[in-house]
């Protein structure tokens, strides 16, 4: 018999219980994580369990208590702690080092004028695209370059996804409840990315938000699904730019901020 963490939650009101995590007991592995996927505490993949064990590891890297509080959400009122925050993190397959990106991912959700609620509970169905820029992408090797959306990368996969699970247990944003988006997309599983500074002929986006170049800092996207731009005639960078630009016109009038990546070999035609 072994123990493992339930997130604390109450579905309906307006402020949690409780900030402190409760515990159950399973006999098996297989049976404990049956019961987080009938109980609706998962993004319907597998995941690794939150024993106090790994928890602990978690904030104790962190130098915090397991009690204290992150952030509130704006809407609802509900307190996310170091705990939840943590118990998400594993929960999701992240090392203890993606701990600190997590975090501070969650604080910036938090903001009131990103509007948690809104993006997580319209039918629109945007997904949240975070974005960390400094050394510390690559010291915990983040892809910022080929298949930068696609499979293989542990720590672009576990941290967005931490994110979400945060959003589900944490806020109470399950599909099909509060949850209404009309068809949603992929990036709401997971969307975590890195600016890829081998290729980056102008300041990153730290720099452009008034940090040193070399700082670590977090960005978060309310992002709709991607539009994939492709032009295999030219190397003019003017003429690249331009099948952007003609692409923007499929994204509507509608939108307020857009973010725009270029491939790898796009990039060589700007330098």
């Amino acid at each position: 018999v072994f123990s493992i963490y339930k997130i604390s939650q109450t579905w309906g009101e307006i402020v949690s219980s409780s900030p402190i995590a409760k515990t159950y007991s399973f006999s098996t592995l297989q049976q404990a994580s049956e019961y987080f996927l009938k109980q609706g505490w998962t993004d319907g993949l597998p995941i690794n369990l939150p024993t106090e064990q790994e928890v602990s590891k978690f904030i104790d890297l962190s130098g915090k208590s397991y009690k204290d509080v992150v952030g509130v959400e704006p809407v609802k009122g509900r307190e996310i702690t170091m705990e939840k925050v943590a118990i998400n993190s594993v929960m999701a397959g992240c090392k203890p080092e993606y701990f600190p990106i997590v975090l501070t991912a969650v604080e910036a959700l938090l903001e009131s004028k990103f509007n948690l609620h809104g993006i997580t509970a319209s039918t629109m169905g945007a997904g949240i695209l975070t974005l960390v820029t400094g050394p510390i992408a690559k010291e915990i090797g983040l892809n910022g370059g080929i298949s930068l959306f696609g499979p293989g990368h542990q720590a672009n996969a576990t941290i967005g996804r931490a994110l979400r699970l945060v959003v589900i247990n944490c806020t109470g944003s399950r599909s099909g409840e509060i949850d209404k988006a009309t068809l949603g997309h992929a990036g709401k599983y997971t969307w975590c990315i890195t600016e890829n500074e081998d290729f980056r002929p102008w300041p990153n986006t730290a720099e452009d938000r008034g940090f040193s170049k070399d700082a670590n800092t977090v960005s978060v996207f309310a992002g709709l699904s991607p539009i994939q731009v492709s032009n295999h005639s030219s190397q003019d960078p003017e003429n690249i730019l331009r099948s952007f630009r003609d692409a923007l016109f499929a994204a509507g009038p509608n939108q307020g901020e857009i973010v725009i990546i270029f491939c790898p070999e796009h990039m060589q035609s700007f330098k």
